[in-house]
């Protein structure tokens, strides 16, 4: 028996997927018409041995209650259980599994997968898996690696491994200067033994704490119980035999900033041709009412959502997502974009590399159109890039064009690399805003 744990972090955590983030937590973002953890769900019950799937987080159980509860009705077939744990207060990236490590323990698992929540790929998690039970026995994590650009390697933590052997022999989180292109990808296998480590973190920092306050000192205002992954036991695990890397050249991708939502979108309605091709629309010109099986003309990838209302003029593709209940009018073009649930898009409106929010209701010929923020095509190994939200002028950088929730723009204007907070109604078009 095998469990997995998907780490989400908590409100405090995403402030860079603004505004998106202020009515959806960010794990639950749709990503593909599913939320984004569904994705990790749905990677890890293909795993044969897998019973149980802890989802840790500080966000509040009233948050996640309904995601978790359709996902357990949704897999209840696979005999596979699925729990949120809240964090009493935010306890870093590790804090959170040795905090609930008698969870995690239940049941005598042989070892158990942890997942980042921020991150979108296509996991070869039975590969990971496999390749970990083939690893001496003083083995305690096994690492998800991928290749970057050396320039990129910087953002990531990175890691010096053996080719051969995959012994990890050097561990740094975002070095100030270049160590590997191999990078941590946020996937990891772990052997039980590991809350052997996690607890001598805990006493060690326990005691540090009792000294503190017997000079009267705070530490660092965070918790006992704080601990990260990263830097306080991968890094320490380096070079000890204990810490192993399996690089793979499947995608993978973080989800850092909103424009990267429509990076990650794509590959997943690419990876659906492969795995779900029932939920991509069907593929082609639509020049009639004889064309019965086609929505409208659509370019791939496309998901619609069952409940959205297309009109057949209407042109969708490449890379576009229809969430539920949308209302999609005449002549409407759309690509390289997301439309959220219950919005709605008038006659002949154009949207391109943007993120339209829910409830959001767009007005008759108005354009709305973002800057393409992905990866640069031309380096092998390029990552997303995601620059702050201001350049060094204090001009807003080129982006995505982002519609919080329940946002309304009349008819026949234009809205130009912009983001819109919630509920604002605009009067006239915009261009390189920030409308508050």
């Amino acid at each position: 028996m095998i469990k997995a744990v998907i780490l989400i972090g908590g409100p405090q955590k995403g402030t860079r997927f603004r505004p998106l983030s202020l009515d959806t937590p960010k794990p639950l973002f749709p990503v593909a018409g599913r939320p984004l953890i569904a994705h990790h769900i749905e990677a890890c019950v293909q795993l044969k041995e897998l019973k149980e799937i802890l989802i840790i987080g500080f966000y509040p159980q009233t948050q996640m209650e309904g995601f978790v509860s359709d996902m357990q009705a949704l897999y209840s077939s696979s005999n596979i259980n699925i729990r949120y744990l809240q964090e009493f207060t935010s306890l870093g990236t590790a804090g959170g599994m040795y905090h609930f490590r008698d969870q995690i323990r239940a049941g005598n698992p042989r070892a158990f997968f942890v997942l980042n929540g921020d991150v979108c790929a296509d996991f070869p998690l039975q590969e990971l898996y496999t390749f970990h039970t083939e690893r001496p026995s003083s083995a305690l994590v096994t690492i998800m690696s991928t290749e970057a650009t050396r320039q990129q390697s910087l953002h990531y933590g990175c890691l010096v491994f053996d080719r051969a052997s995959g012994a990890v022999s050097h561990y740094v989180e975002k070095p100030s200067s270049y160590v590997s292109t191999f990078i941590n990808c946020g996937v990891y296998v772990c052997s039980m033994d590991i809350f052997t480590k996690l607890a001598q973190i805990f006493h060690a920092k326990g005691e540090e704490y009792s000294c503190l306050s017997y000079n009267n000192g705070n530490g660092n205002g965070k918790e006992q119980g704080h601990i990260k992954w990263e830097q306080e036991v991968l890094t320490p695990l380096a070079g000890t035999d204990e810490l192993f890397a399996m690089p793979v050249p499947n995608w993978w991708s973080q989800l850092k900033t909103a424009g990267s939502a429509i990076y990650a979108n794509r590959h997943y309605l690419a990876l659906y041709r492969r795995t779900h091709p029932e939920r991509l629309a069907n593929v082609g010109q639509k020049r009639g009412d004889g064309d019965g099986n086609l929505i409208c003309s659509v370019y791939p990838d496309v998901y619609v959502h069952p409940s959205a209302t297309v009109h057949p003029t209407a042109v969708l593709g490449p890379n576009v997502a229809i969430g539920p209940g949308v209302q999609i009018g005449p002549g409407v073009r759309i690509r390289e974009s997301i439309v959220l649930e219950q919005a709605q898009i008038k006659d002949h409106t154009l949207i391109l590399h943007s993120i339209v929010g829910r409830g959001c209701i767009i007005g008759a010929w108005t354009r709305v159109e973002g800057t393409p923020s992905d990866p640069d095509p031309n380096k092998p190994f390029a990552k997303m890039e995601n620059p702050p939200l201001f350049n060094n002028e204090g001009k807003l950088n080129p982006s995505i064009t982002i519609l919080g929730c329940f946002v309304q723009i009349p008819a026949e204007k234009i809205l130009l690399n912009s983001i819109v907070l919630p509920h604002k109604e605009l009067s006239r078009s915009f261009k390189n805003e920030i409308i508050l």
